[in-house]
């Protein structure tokens, strides 16, 4: 039998070594795994945080491992590339850091052994990803362990695999289900493979006995995994039995259900339309990294099912085993992709193809996931590159050999051509939209999808990513780019309403679920975070654009007051919101009624008068919620952006009416004749042109230039300093006085 030791425990680590130890001294740091070198420096900000290569060294005692005639290093997640070396001696290479691999270690494992781990995370041309809005944490992150097996062993060496492939198909009532394994090595006469299915308590349903590495189940009245409402798991095990004996076991859960994508009705599981309506998912966690635990997985999957999502998108690259195992018991619908994102590397093919692979093999028997993801945002230097449109064909073609089973997409960037020749290749297609944060208005989401469906009818289409960011600030006025829990609120209500209500998107994905490590951002006043998540970096806080989707997602009934963390109010009148999944909804203000609301969207909103100090408790149902609002006369500065390291905020600018300043968008400056000579005579100069490299290794192009005309002047001007330009405060207020002498036209008024 095999037996699985973890090896977790007290590594030495050094970021300082220059090359391979041969020893373990005074000068190395100790950590247990799971561990990220950029814990830290990956979350401050500044766009600085080590990028290189860093060891882990142990040594092994083999007396202290369980007999056995083969030995494998498993490695669950080393980012980005790792070599493996034992007593001095390479071993093995790899590429890619968020799937498992494996080094067989047998003849190279003395009685005492020196094994070594190099970390490389640095910079690459050839290794997925370089260029994207998140951190790369280096390290170890995941679990190590050795795996002691006999001889003759189902493979481990396969693409990092469980050794064993399960592929139901429900035919009626009933399902037939072929179980492949994989064998290191021929049988002896003496062997034979023994198979297993089990049900869901584990209660043996059928064996077979063979000598071949395929067989057929029939399941009759089959149990089908239905998402949700019920996500049933049957399980099979497969051993290689000798003399009675058995030598090897590979056991694995599946499901049984069957899908479609149709481009007018969504998504449909099991002959039923069924929603997907979620979120996407970074790993990464505040002053942890990439190095989770259990505990962590499993609190991110609560969180997710309160929401009442229905589906996850699992950005950008190969999560955790134990969360795709998480997304089967709970029902949730998985996209799973690879860090094929933001810009096409030339030399980087074969590693797509080989991340491709291992995201395949390994992954394959998880029931949860309906679709591969062959890219993200890829186009961001245009869609024709014929190099790119090839890697694209050659990945749609490799997930479709390997899996049958199972469709494609990509999620395209917003300004891809919805006639572009790449979104031909998958089956199915999503884009990334943010109008109402990054340019435009939220009302120009809804319509967006209508046109690309009515151009491209045959074509399912989805939302792969949408939102905005928020912080603790606060504001009665909220404003797109504002950063306030307001402004995001009103932002998902808006995009709720217009997404949810298309029945044909087969699939919507907040972007994102939690915020997360970003080391070249610098906004928001919290540098080195994209706060678009629908909860804090640390878990702790759910912002209030959460309850909007758990007013919308789930069956669980609650009620919700919004804007509970600002207290302080200047206004006579307060606009009070309240989310709840109850029909009605009653406020009541320091004891008396308000009044009671119905509301179809599930979005009640109330006006309260705001003298002294007012109680609030929200009423619906058996279900209560309460709050506090103060009346102040002067604005509480506490709730307004400062952001980190500007010389200027918003409301230190002067305005005069109906003229503009730095608090206006760009492309309406430039529609005036003369906000655009001054924008290409004084401000070019500081402004990113065309092919310059802007932050998280980004490049300007036409479309990112396009999207520069929705950002205010002032929120420009901050978000240069990203890419070290820095503007001092008399250079913006210099501009700011030349804008002010501009006079707006009606249409911008």
């Amino acid at each position: 039998m095999r037996k699985i030791v973890n090896i977790n425990s007290k590594w030495a680590f050094s970021k300082m070594a220059t090359e391979v130890p041969q020893d373990i001294d005074n000068r190395w740091d100790f950590v247990n795994l799971p561990h990220s070198f950029n814990a830290i420096d990956g979350q401050d900000g500044g766009n600085d945080y080590f990028r290189g290569t860093a060891y882990y060294a142990k040594k092994l005692d083999k007396t202290d491992l369980p007999e056995a005639e083969k030995y494998f290093l498993e490695i669950k997640g080393a980012n980005s590339s790792a070599d493996v070396y034992m007593n001095g001696k390479k071993l093995f290479h790899h590429d890619g850091g968020y799937s498992t691999f494996r080094v067989d270690i047998t003849e190279h494992l003395d009685r005492e052994s020196l094994l070594v781990i190099a970390v490389d995370n640095s910079p690459s041309e050839t290794v997925y990803p370089q260029v994207a809005d998140f951190t790369f944490y280096g390290g170890i992150y995941r679990d190590v362990n050795i795996i002691c097996t006999a001889k003759n062993h189902f493979d481990l060496m396969y693409y990092g695999g469980p050794g064993i492939k399960v592929t139901p198909t429900v035919e009626g009532i009933n399902a037939k289900t072929e179980v492949e394994v994989y064998l290191k090595d021929d049988l002896k006469e003496t062997q034979k493979l023994v198979y297993t299915l089990y049900d869901k308590e584990e209660n043996e349903l059928k064996k077979i006995e063979s000598t071949e590495t395929k067989v057929l189940f029939e399941i009759e009245k089959v149990h089908l995994w239905q998402g949700k409402k019920d996500p049933y798991l049957y399980c099979v095990e497969a051993a290689i039995v000798e003399n009675e004996q058995v030598i090897d076991n590979v056991c694995t859960r599946f499901g049984c259900r069957f899908f479609e994508i149709d481009a007018q009705r969504g998504f449909i599981l099991n002959g039923e339309e069924y929603p997907l309506r979620g979120v996407s998912r970074h790993q990464d966690r505040w002053g942890i990294g990439n190095a989770l635990l259990p505990e962590h997985h499993k609190e991110d999957m609560d969180l997710i099912c309160e929401l009442g999502a229905t589906t996850i998108r699992l950005a950008h690259y190969q999560h955790d085993q134990y969360f795709y195992d998480l997304c089967d018991e709970k029902g949730l619908v998985v996209w799973a992709e690879i860090p094929y994102i933001s810009q096409h590397m030339a030399g980087g093919r074969e590693n797509t193809v080989s991340q491709m692979k291992e995201l395949i093999v390994q992954n394959y028997n998880h029931p949860s996931i309906v679709v591969w993801g062959l890219s993200n945002e890829i186009t961001m230097k245009g869609d024709k590159d014929p190099d790119l449109l090839e890697n694209h064909t050659v990945l749609n073609d490799l997930c479709h050999l390997l899996d049958p089973t199972r469709l494609t997409t990509v999620a395209a960037v917003s300004p891809a051509p919805i006639d572009s020749p790449y979104l031909k290749i998958p089956d199915v297609v999503s884009y990334n939209h943010y109008f109402g944060w990054y340019g435009g208005d939220t009302d120009m989401n809804g319509p967006w999808f209508d046109n690309f469906h009515k151009v491209n009818p045959s074509i399912p289409i989805g939302c792969s990513e949408y939102g905005c960011e928020a912080l603790n600030w606060h504001t009665s006025n909220p404003t797109q780019g504002d950063y306030t829990e307001e402004y995001q609120a009103y932002y998902h209500e808006e995009l709720i309403k217009q997404l949810f209500t298309r029945k044909y998107l087969w699939a919507t994905h907040v972007w994102n679920m939690f915020d997360f490590g970003a080391d070249a951002r610098c906004e928001g006043g919290e540098n080195g975070q994209n706060h678009k998540g629908l909860i804090t970096f640390d878990r702790k806080y759910k912002k209030d654009a959460f309850y909007a989707y758990k007013a919308w997602l789930s069956d669980e009934p609650f009620v919700h007051i919004c804007s509970k963390r600002y207290v302080d109010r200047v206004e006579d009148i307060t606009k009070v919101t309240v989310y709840s999944n109850l029909p009605e909804v009653e406020l009541f203000a320091n004891g008396v009624s308000v009044g009671k609301k119905a509301a179809e969207d599930r979005f009640f909103y109330f006006d309260v008068e705001n003298i002294g100090e007012t109680n609030l408790v929200a009423v619906a149902g058996e279900f209560k919620d309460s709050s506090i609002i103060k009346k102040v006369d002067v604005f509480n500065e506490d709730y307004r952006l400062k952001e980190k390291n500007a010389v200027l905020n918003w409301f230190d600018i002067t305005e005069v009416e109906d003229h503009f300043s730095l608090n206006d968008k760009i492309s309406d400056i430039f529609a005036t004749l003369q906000g655009k000579m001054l924008f290409m005579g004084l401000v070019a100069k500081f402004m990113p042109k065309k092919g310059d490299k802007v932050a998280g290794g980004f490049e300007m192009n036409d479309s990112m230039m396009s999207m520069l005309g929705g950002f205010t002047v002032l929120r420009l001007s901050g978000m240069l300093g990203m890419v070290g330009v820095d503007l001092t405060k008399e250079q913006l207020l210099d501009l700011n006085a030349k804008l002010n002498k501009i006079k707006k036209p009606k249409s911008t008024k």
